[in-house]
């Protein structure tokens, strides 16, 4: 139970720099988002739930969808 409230809080904390990296010129943030909710979704994996784990994904994946759409993130 407590890993998922971190993983959440971990995506909590990703989700707004992932969010600043889809406005132009901010890219380079999204470069800060994916470790940041790689780390969430692997303290998300050391939950039963899936809530958590399932969170960080989506942030991780809006994030390397922008990279990829700059040209960032081959």
């Amino acid at each position: 139970m407590i890993f998922n409230i971190v993983s959440v809080l971990v995506g909590l904390v990703a989700l707004p720099v992932a969010l600043v990296g889809l406005v132009p010129f901010f890219g380079l943030a999204n470069y800060l988002a994916i470790p940041i909710a790689v780390v969430g979704a692997a303290v998300g994996m050391l939950s039963g739930h899936r809530s958590g784990r399932n969170f960080n994904i989506f942030v991780l994946i809006v994030a390397a969808i922008r990279l990829m759409l700059g040209g960032g993130l081959l």
